[in-house]
């Protein structure tokens, strides 16, 4: 009557087919949700928990209790009303005559309302056999109810119904009499639109949001069975159709009873006098039995709801022992403790004092809850997983997201102020429990959802399609023990530039020896060690008969599609006995945990290497016959970086830059692709966050009558034209070349022909035999002799030479080369990763 007072019989339909679309449309997410698997307490918490995760279903699960527990009380209030309107004195009168003996004020109606909360309590507390009992008594009570009331608009005489106000209308009039007329067109007629007034119960004005949010919760009922999942014994088979037929039979009723008052009654009637139905019943004290059956009910499944929903929450232990006392259960099972702490927080709300006060609070709550339940249905749907098969399978995305925008759209009409302060609590609510809340092992559909995307873009990411203007270095960096190598991980996470990363290891055994794969074992310490160093990696293992060999499968098959390592990054070969950065480094010393126990001790300094000279040289140059980038990584672990870049003292951090070949004196240039693969990556570490303060610092080496000034100049241009901000420093190196001149002339063949480089085409000139050692210790000596010293070096890195008998001459040139140089990165890079254009 109060829907179709104010609103008029179009309008009370249109309410009712949007309120019935969009738990239509959610109901169909809860059956398919319920019949995907077996259900435990909780109801709509559990089946969004299960599906969204721990963040999602805790914060969904604070706000449904609150719904519930709001609801509980609106149905108290209700109720309430409904006594003081059939025994309350009425305004104006000293004292009740009659049945009307019921003093009516606001404590006295709070009053009225904590006795009949206990009542709901007492029922709650026995157990949920009692209450199913007691519900179907009180559904055969409202039927039968339902049947006189329907028999008494085709039997009863028309009538004039006396109307008690509590106020006289704004006009100075009171109208004392309301009609019903019987079947009658012209009071159809007057019916059919919309006629907002005050609310006689709160002296407010009607509107149609207002009207909608107290009609909505008559139909919030389609999670009583849901909630109820813990206590049913089939729940994937009761849910679906016990939720369906009951959606369907209270729709019918609903719009049957609209059309039979707009027909009957007129509109001082529906409007004034809420209790009308016992005015023109054929047995008037029925209805009144009727209405408390149906609120009483309503009030106790949404208390025991609220407090299955809470017994679930403090089950999980999302809020730690902020919930631990709900988990209390009887012998029996029934959650005795989540039931009072429940009640409590109705007793709470029933301070509200008005019906109508918190309708719009709980209809948005509700609706809240039925989005993120179509939410999780549609997650779970995009994100195809083959274990999401149920039984009901009458729904498809399209209605999960019909029923998300439903919910969306209709919290703001109903009250934008309550759905803004809604999703505010939902997300603060996602962010503390995304921080403080214990990993779960339900699984994240997060990550089903993130597969699906990441698989659909890496075949749209197609390699043929690549330019140089979006070049990124893509890492592949070799580690044998983290335990001596933290430092030089968390350097090539700032060299990746947004790249991949990938942290490779290989595993020196044979799979047909053991009994399964020892790798798997191994997985866990690696990704934990991901996590506490906080580099944006992936790890990938292997096992080998040489080292060799594993570098050489983890090029070929690390990475996918367009997304495969570019750069090899190897640790610099050499005699120093490695150092246990790992518990050095921050993440653990300041943290008090222990570095990860799996990997093994470092080795000896006087244990043998897994790996030869000629091996690790080996190792270079097929990655560079693969047309990959090789850095080459000296004395990293010695890189504190934390005190390099923070210290305040001036001048600020450098990373000198050598980007000519110093092995190669005779062929020094500035411009080929790996100069600038070189410049290009010192650039980029120079963009990495924590290196931003530093100065980049180029050398260019002169000879006396080489004109220095135009080769300044023109390397100026260059870097002006790359985008590279950079110091020039002008070094002669008369000296270091007149070395390797007098090495040559010595030699059989006289000075080497200058060798090009083809495009392509990969050549290893042997270089090694065309310098001497005095001459690799001068050029080390010059490159030491910059001040001030710099906190990383960048090094030109020459080919192997083709003949492998020479590999272990060329390494110990490198190793003369970079020694005492500090931190020092050797870079060669094959392919072309700068541009000069838009």
């Amino acid at each position: 009557g109060f829907v179709v007072g104010h609103a008029g019989l179009y309008q009370a339909l249109a309410m009712f087919a949007v309120a019935y679309f969009i738990i239509g449309m959610t109901v169909l997410s809860v059956c398919a949700i319920a019949t995907n698997g077996a259900l435990d307490a909780g109801g709509a918490y559990y089946m969004i928990s299960r599906a969204l995760g721990p963040e999602f279903g805790g914060s969904i699960g604070i706000m449904f209790f609150l719904a519930n527990v709001c609801g509980s009380a609106l149905y108290v209030l209700g109720l309430v009303e409904a006594v003081v309107d059939s025994f309350g004195i009425p305004p104006g009168q000293e004292a009740g005559t009659g049945i009307h003996v019921l003093p009516q004020s606001y404590w006295y109606e709070l009053l009225y309302g904590t006795v009949l909360l206990a009542l709901c309590l007492l029922v709650c507390l026995v157990g949920a056999s009692i209450y199913a009992k007691a519900t179907f008594l009180i559904f055969l009570i409202v039927a039968v109810v339902l049947g006189t009331i329907l028999v008494s608009f085709f039997a009863t005489r028309p009538l004039r119904v006396p109307i008690r106000l509590p106020n006289p209308l704004p006009n100075g009039t009171e109208t004392n009499n309301g009609s019903f007329t019987g079947f009658s067109l012209s009071t159809l007629r007057d019916n059919l639109g919309g006629k907002y007034d005050v609310d006689y119960t709160t002296g407010q004005m009607m509107s149609f949001s207002s009207v909608f949010a107290v009609m909505f919760n008559g139909c919030t009922g389609i999670m009583a069975g849901s909630n109820m999942s813990g206590d049913l014994k089939r729940p994937s088979y009761s849910i679906p159709r016990g939720t369906i037929s009951a959606v369907l039979f209270t729709y019918l009723v609903y719009n049957l009873l609209a059309f039979l008052m707009c027909a009957t009654c007129d509109r001082v009637l529906l409007q004034k006098d809420y209790g009308f139905l016992r005015d023109i019943s054929i047995f008037p004290p029925l209805v009144t039995v009727g209405i408390y059956a149906a609120t009483l009910s309503a009030a106790m499944s949404n208390l025991i709801g609220a407090s299955r929903i809470l017994y679930a929450l403090a089950r999980d232990d999302l809020f730690g022992q902020a919930l631990a006392l709900a988990k209390k259960t009887s012998a029996s099972g029934n959650p005795v403790m989540a039931v009072i702490l429940s009640w409590l927080v109705v007793q709470v709300v029933l301070f509200s004092g008005k019906l109508n006060t918190i309708a719009s609070v709980v209809t948005t709550f509700f609706l809240l809850v039925y989005a993120t339940v179509n939410l999780a249905c549609l997650a779970l749907e995009w994100a195809s997983a083959p274990n999401f098969r149920p039984t009901f399978r009458y729904f498809t995305w399209h209605t999960c997201l019909l029923g998300i925008a439903g919910c969306c759209v209709m919290m703001f009409l109903i009250s934008p102020v309550s759905a803004s302060a809604s999703l505010g609590f939902l997300l603060l609510l996602l962010l503390a429990l995304h921080y403080l809340s214990p990993s779960s092992t339900w699984g994240y559909i997060s990550q089903a959802l993130i597969f699906h995307q990441v698989r659909k873009y890496l075949l749209m990411l197609d390699v043929r399609k690549d330019h140089v203007k979006f070049w990124r270095p893509q890492m592949l960096l070799m580690v044998q023990n983290p335990r001596g190598s933290a430092r030089l991980i968390d350097f090539v996470n700032d060299l990746k530039k947004s790249g991949l990363y990938v942290l490779g290891h290989v595993e020196l055994q044979d799979l047909d020896m053991l009994p399964s794969d020892p790798l798997q074992p191994q997985q866990e310490s690696w990704l934990s060690l991901v996590d506490k160093l906080n580099v944006k990696a992936f790890v990938s293992l292997t096992l080998a008969p040489s080292v060799r060999h594993g570098v050489r499968q983890l090029l070929f098959t690390s990475g996918l599609g367009g997304m495969r390592p570019n750069t090899l990054v190897l640790g610099f070969y050499d005699d120093e006995a490695p150092q246990d950065g790992l518990a050095r480094h921050p993440a653990f010393t300041s943290a008090r945990e222990e570095v990860p126990l799996s990997f093994p001790p470092l080795r000896a300094p006087t244990a043998p290497k897994l790996l030869s000279a000629r091996e690790y040289v080996g190792i270079v140059a097929d990655a560079l016959k693969m047309l990959r980038n090789v850095l080459l990584a000296r004395q990293l672990e010695s890189l504190d970086k934390a005190w390099e870049l923070r210290r305040a003292a001036s001048p600020p951090p450098t990373i000198h830059v050598w980007p000519v070949n110093l092995l190669r004196p005779d062929s020094a240039r500035y411009a080929d692709t790996c100069s600038l693969f070189l410049l290009q990556m010192a650039c980029v570490l120079n963009m990495a966050r924590a290196w931003r303060r530093a100065c980049l610092r180029l050398f260019l080496c002169v000879e006396a009558g080489t004109m220095p000034h135009a080769q300044e100049e023109k390397l100026r241009q260059l870097l002006k034209d790359l985008r590279i901000q950079a110091h020039i420093q002008l070094v002669p190196w008369d000296a270091i070349t007149r070395l390797h001149w007098q090495t040559c002339q010595g030699s059989p063949g006289g000075p080497a022909e200058e060798e090009e480089e083809e495009e392509g085409v990969v050549n290893f000139p042997s270089n090694t035999t065309q310098v001497s050692d005095e001459y690799v210790c001068a050029a080390n000596k010059l490159v030491l002799e910059q001040s001030p010293a710099p906190t990383v070096r960048f090094l030109y890195l020459p080919r192997p030479p083709a003949d492998t008998s020479l590999y272990p001459l060329y390494l110990h040139q490198l190793e003369l080369l970079t020694r005492g140089l500090g931190p020092t990165v050797l870079v060669h890079g094959v392919s072309a990763v700068t541009s000069t254009q838009l």
